[in-house]
């Protein structure tokens, strides 16, 4: 082998190398770009889980509303309701008490005095 052989083995082993690192250039570049898609997918994802918990939130604040507003109106109707029962009750006892009264003094005046000395 002389110095020619050698020079054209180093240009073919040159152009080999040149041809694998192309190639491994190539492969790379194309997991860079699937890399870079993945990334975006994940990106238009998170965007749009953002989105939807947005609206889970709104709904939530607006159940909550609701809901506040219901226990406030059950709240109202309820301590009015035993209001007048509590009202009908006083009514009632006081009558009870003004017939049991009347029935006793009634009796009082009824019994003789000297019975009970």
């Amino acid at each position: 082998m002389n110095d020619q052989d050698l020079k054209k083995i180093d240009e073919m082993f040159q152009h080999h190398v040149g041809i694998i690192t192309e190639n491994f250039q190539h492969k790379l570049d194309i997991v860079v770009e699937g890399h870079q898609m993945i990334a975006d997918k994940i990106d238009r994802v998170e965007v749009r889980i953002d989105q939807r918990m947005d609206g889970l939130e709104r709904k939530m604040c607006e159940i909550d509303v609701s809901l506040s507003k219901k226990i406030e109106d059950v709240d109202a109707k309820l301590a009015k309701k035993i209001d007048s029962v509590r009202s009908e009750l006083t009514e009632k006892i006081c009558s009870v008490e003004t017939k049991l009264t009347n029935k006793i003094d009634s009796v009082e005046t009824k019994l003789p005095l000297c019975q009970y000395k």
